[in-house]
């Protein structure tokens, strides 16, 4: 029995290690594209001032754009599991409005809207590389959430009805979090910004309910 704590406690040890090495590496590539932009940033730059070798890096991130969008199969997934975990008797579209909310009060990164989002876009918009990765995690994001729909009301491969469900949930995010960018790149503070894009989030969720509202509401557990 102590012998497989051990090799347990060793291998809980080792995962450790490997995520903080990670996200050093993410953290010191963030700070580096932040100062120098995207395009002027090597793989090579982002080893030396994080101290590990060129192989090590491409370890953890296997093209340079990995490592600027890091946390990219989280953001890719984040719809689909709110979606996944919503409560009993709440639909798809109910789950993803509490949880937009809850991301605005909380200023959490998972829609877009917090308050280096501006800085974000530019380093963003000043590479074509970084748009066509935005863009293709876009479609990937609109792909899962269109699975875990499916697989939460049991449609067949035939039934169009998920994929037209996801493409409305992650249109209505994007353009409300490009509302938010837009006012935020025009001048306006964070502070002055949320309460108008809280009203224009809650619009789009209002006509989306008002079509799908009822669409994969979970079942309440058995008495």
């Amino acid at each position: 029995m102590g012998t497989i704590v051990g090799v347990a406690e060793e291998l809980s040890l080792r995962e450790r290690k490997k995520r903080e090495t990670r996200q050093r590496i993410a953290d010191v590539a963030m700070g580096l594209f932040m100062l120098r932009g995207f395009e002027k940033v090597t793989v090579a730059d982002v080893a030396e001032a994080a101290d590990v070798s060129v192989n090590t890096v491409f370890n953890y991130f296997p093209t340079k754009e990995d490592l600027f969008f890091d946390r990219q199969d989280a953001a890719v997934q984040s719809l689909g599991r709110v979606v996944a975990d919503r409560r009993p008797g709440e639909s798809a579209v109910r789950a993803v409005r509490r949880d937009f909310h809850a991301a605005l009060d909380e200023r959490d990164w998972r829609y877009g809207i917090t308050g280096g989002s501006p800085d974000f876009s530019r380093m963003v918009n000043e590479s074509p590389a970084l748009v066509a990765r935005m863009r293709q995690m876009g479609d990937l994001r609109e792909e899962y959430l269109a699975r875990v729909l499916a697989e939460e009301t049991d449609a067949g491969p035939d039934d169009p009805t998920p994929r037209l469900v996801a493409a409305q949930l992650v249109a209505l995010t994007r353009v409300v979090a490009g509302e938010f960018l837009r006012r935020r790149l025009a001048g306006e503070s964070l502070q002055t910004v949320l309460p108008p894009v809280r009203a224009a989030a809650d619009r789009g969720f209002d006509l989306v309910e008002s079509g799908v509202g009822a669409y994969a509401v979970k079942d309440p557990p058995p008495a």
